[in-house]
């Protein structure tokens, strides 16, 4: 029988709750219910959290315990949980301030093609956020080698053109959404994010050599960590 993490209903509920915060969250900070990027910004993500759950719960309940593991309890580096922390604090704040600078006006709004263009980007990165989760059931959100599930390399799916496929995802989805926003402040906060993960990349990288059996020779076959043709 196919095992699957205990879901009760006061989690589904509190799930549910937090779903429908992140959703309206833009617009409510704005003071402007009619902001229509911000309800798009804030429903799109609320649904493709949903929706990457369901998925994970139905076909693969083992990354999702995995997926929900606390913070400092997978035997990750202090320095990782640190990035880690730090990570999810800077989000917070990519939710929050730009919707804040638009309703205070702290800088210039930016023009209509670059809200398209965030727009575009940000369904771009949740396609390789998905699939980096679809093609490894590894996939967790600490980094270490997770010993009792077997980890081993996985070199298919998107993972053949990068070797971070969900960093990648992540980075196309916080400047995509800071553009889209037409926020100077989200972009610079969704660039900053991007540097906590290039520098989280270099400790993650450092562990699998180290420690996993294949990750030099999948190094060597797959050159770029983040951007193809580029780094």
């Amino acid at each position: 029988m196919r095992s699957t993490p205990i879901i009760t209903a006061l989690k589904l509920v509190g799930v549910g709750v937090w779903l429908v915060v992140i959703a309206v969250l833009p617009p409510w900070l704005s003071g402007d219910w009619g902001w229509v990027e911000g309800w798009i910004l804030g429903v799109w993500l609320a649904v493709f959290i949903a929706g990457s759950g369901f998925w994970l719960y139905y076909k693969d309940p083992a990354l999702l315990a995995e997926r929900m593991r606390m913070p400092g309890t997978g035997g990750e580096s202090r320095f990782d949980l640190v990035i880690l922390i730090g990570v999810k604090l800077v989000w917070v704040a990519w939710m929050v301030l730009p919707a804040l600078d638009v309703r205070f006006g702290w800088t210039t709004r930016l023009p209509l093609w670059s809200e398209v263009c965030g727009g575009v980007l940000l369904f771009a990165g949740s396609v390789f956020m998905f699939r980096a989760v679809a093609d490894n059931t590894f996939a967790s959100q600490l980094v270490r080698i997770q010993t009792e599930r077997g980890q081993h390399v996985i070199d298919t799916g998107v993972y053949r053109f990068v070797r971070h496929p969900m960093y990648l995802g992540g980075s196309l989805m916080l400047v995509g959404g800071g553009l889209l926003l037409g926020s100077i402040v989200g972009l610079v906060i969704g660039i900053g994010e991007v540097l906590l993960l290039v520098v989280r990349i270099f400790i993650e990288e450092k562990l699998l050599v180290r420690d996993l059996a294949g990750y030099q020779e999948y190094r060597r076959n797959v050159r770029y960590r983040l951007v193809p043709h580029v780094w």
